[in-house]
């Protein structure tokens, strides 16, 4: 299939809220993904209700998929985020566990780290910067991804931007691996999550990216240092992942 006929597909694919853009983002070729009064292209259990045009969740029960159409290889997902005091959620854009994490910072099991700390790449990457608005407000959130390079902005401020195959950042994406998530896998479904926690969402609207349009990482880009008590819990927590895996390999040996 040509490259005409495919973006006409997933146009096809994808519903046409054309009316929640503004005109810049029409011209860049973003797609609504919600007309702010339907669960129209999304699966949730019940557990989440549309309140002044966005996606509350607002009892346990389970995360929101996105089902219409997959998320593309090269994209830019523009959305809003609001949280209730101590809350825990995310965004995951590629399969496996790839998240913007979503935060109240002051969350005593995540807040102290900066790699699982609001607008970071959970247990990967954390932001150059603390931004967040006040617990109640809302933020306003970027996820740019094009190549083997991805960026997360926070209200404005562009707080990740990295290439995950440059070798200075084996590290924090070996991590990630640990833990279960691929920064390399495509073809996965864009998923609200509920962590237990009342969150909501809203303006929700992606675009894929042209080929011939460039994104190049921030080459100042500098992760808050992770130290102290908060990185002994995530070594400790790392050192609990390798004993598991190794446990299971050797169970699937002796079977």
């Amino acid at each position: 299939m040509n490259l005409p006929a495919t973006l006409a597909l997933v146009t096809l694919l994808i519903p046409q809220f054309t009316s929640a853009l503004e005109p810049e983002e029409t011209r860049l070729g973003f797609i609504a993904l919600s007309d702010g009064k339907t669960f129209d292209g999304w699966k949730q259990d019940g557990n989440w209700e549309i309140q002044d045009g966005a996606f509350a969740r607002v009892r346990p029960k389970g995360g929101m998929v996105y089902e219409k159409a997959l998320v593309p290889d090269d994209f830019e997902l523009r959305f809003e985020w609001k949280v209730s005091a101590l809350c825990n959620s995310g965004v995951y854009y590629r399969p496996g566990q790839v998240e913007y994490q979503i935060l109240d910072d002051a969350h005593p099991g995540h807040g102290d780290n900066p790699r699982q700390s609001a607008a970071s790449i959970f247990f990967c990457m954390g932001p150059s910067k603390r931004a967040t608005r006040p617990v109640g407000e809302w933020n306003t959130a970027r996820i740019i991804c094009k190549g083997s390079v991805i960026e997360h902005w926070l209200n404005e401020e562009r707080v990740i931007s990295f290439d995950y195959n440059d070798p200075k950042w084996a590290e924090e994406v070996g991590l990630l691996r640990i833990r279960g998530g691929d920064l390399t896998g495509r073809g996965g479904k864009l998923s609200l999550q509920d962590h237990g926690h009342d969150v909501a969402f809203r303006n929700l609207r992606m675009r894929t990216i042209p080929a011939e349009e460039k994104l190049t990482p921030d080459p100042a880009f500098k992760p808050l240092p992770v130290t102290g008590a908060a990185l002994e819990k995530e070594q400790g927590r790392v050192r609990g992942m390798l004993e598991k895996a190794s446990k299971s390999n050797a169970d699937k040996k002796a079977q």
